[in-house]
């Protein structure tokens, strides 16, 4: 493997990571949730990871995708590995998400609309 590959890597903590939040923002086409609404929340997201980048929130892994397919009370989320889809993920929604599933690993059950059934 090509060593700035691994370097980019072990600089995202890939190996290390416990959980990989998803969320749908700056669609192409905003059907889920208005553009604006999407972009606010994707930079909370950032900002809030950024912040806590601390014991308990370290590990913790995030992207934007163009669009979940979920097009219906967004902003929708997934969480990994867990696979816990999450609708309205506005900041203040999202910064429960953040406290309660992805530092306390307690799932925010009043935005849970599907989960990934055990295999």
């Amino acid at each position: 493997m090509d060593d700035s590959l691994r370097a980019v890597a072990s600089s995202l903590g890939l190996s290390d990571f416990s959980r990989h939040i998803f969320l749908c923002a700056d669609q192409s086409e905003a059907k889920c949730c208005a553009h604006e609404a999407g972009v606010e929340s994707w930079e909370f997201l950032k900002r809030r990871l950024k912040e806590l980048q601390a014991p308990g929130a370290a590990g913790i892994l995030r992207s934007k995708a163009n669009c979940l397919r979920v097009c219906a009370r967004g902003p929708i989320a997934v969480v990994y590995p867990e696979g816990v889809w999450y609708h309205s993920c506005t900041p203040a929604n999202l910064e429960r998400i953040i406290q309660e599933h992805l530092i306390g690993g307690r799932v925010v059950e009043e935005f849970v609309f599907a989960t990934k059934t055990a295999q």
